[in-house]
């Protein structure tokens, strides 16, 4: 596994990391806590060095799950963590006050058991509190020693640059992906420019990018996807064209679908570093082996050329949570 460095601050990462929400949250019921860690653990062997989490993922469950799994080998990766909901509940709605944020960190550190987290992230823009203030006290952390760098989730240009010019923004994560290319647009040109890493979350478009989901899929009742448009029954079916054109594109390359998808993400800029979730050990290896499939700039142009010519059927998210991004 190669390392690469997020941006201008010095952040350097695994090329892929682990993102851990579905092992508590979201996907169904949770993982057997020692099947986690045992996860978690064997993605450090594997070369990960960079794992993702969020105290609204299970309010804080998620965080305690980590910390216990990367407790004898802490000092060799790097965490990243989130504030910014009501009471770390999405549910509830958004809350970054310079309080909340402060109480956001004390418990985060609390929850993994360490001194210092390394990235922490905003995970959705506050629009009622000015993003000024919310840089400001992520850099009263980074004053205290308590965090390393200070990151944005789905956030759009203007807040990003009013908190860039505050505290530097070392990593900006957001949904990006052969079936989500939204970011191509404003987000990519501005990290570019400003220095910022970007860590692509569901970068195999929650699943669906691993050929595996088609219109007969069943998810469990808990399931986010259940409430996701895209994951209709009726865009499933109308989206399996990019999965026969990523498909016959790893059968050349003796690779996977998910491999592909990655391989594209990782070729699109040496600033970006993926973190694709899982709960199984056979598709994380699957996943770590995307780092060995080369895309020549010709394959490129070659998938480019073909994706331009197929639609994508469905919105990302429920119009509920699609207010949330892009602030």
């Amino acid at each position: 596994m190669q390392k690469r460095k997020l941006g201008n601050n010095g952040l350097e990462v695994s090329e892929l990391g682990l993102g851990c929400m579905g092992l508590t949250f979201a996907y169904g019921a949770p993982t057997k806590e020692t099947d986690a860690i045992a996860l978690i653990q064997k993605a450090y062997e594997l070369g990960v060095t960079f794992f993702d989490t969020a105290e609204a993922y299970s309010q804080g469950e998620n965080e305690k799950l980590l910390g216990k799994a990367v407790k004898p080998f802490r000092d060799k990766v790097l965490i990243a963590t989130k504030f910014g909901f009501v009471e770390g509940d999405a549910s509830k709605g958004v809350d970054s006050h310079p309080k909340r944020i402060r109480a956001v960190a004390e418990a985060s550190l609390k929850n993994l058991g360490t001194d210092v987290i390394d990235i922490f992230y905003q995970h959705r823009v506050d629009p009622n509190i000015p993003m000024e203030e919310v840089a400001g006290a992520v850099k009263d952390l980074v004053q205290e020693g308590k965090v390393r760098h200070f990151g944005m989730s789905e956030a759009g240009v203007q807040s990003i640059r009013k908190a860039h010019a505050v505290l530097p923004v070392a990593a900006l994560q957001s949904e990006y992906s052969l079936w989500w290319r939204e970011p191509e647009k404003e987000i990519l040109p501005l990290v570019n420019e400003l220095g910022i890493g970007f860590v692509p979350f569901s970068p195999l478009g929650r699943g669906f990018l691993t050929g595996t989901i088609n219109e007969n899929t069943k998810f469990d009742s808990s399931d986010f996807r259940n409430t996701v448009p895209r994951f209709s029954e009726k865009n499933r079916k109308a989206n399996q064209a990019l999965i026969e054109l990523i498909t016959g594109i790893a059968v050349e390359k003796n690779a996977t679908a998910a491999q592909i998808a990655l391989a594209w993400l990782l070729a699109q800029s040496p600033r970006i570093a993926p973190i694709p979730g899982t709960t199984k050990s056979h598709r994380l290896e699957e996943n770590v082996g995307a780092t060995q499939v080369a895309l020549s700039a010709k394959d490129l142009q070659e998938i480019e050329n073909a994706l331009s010519k197929i639609e994508v059927s469905g919105a990302r998210y429920p119009e509920n949570l699609q207010n949330r991004v892009g602030k």
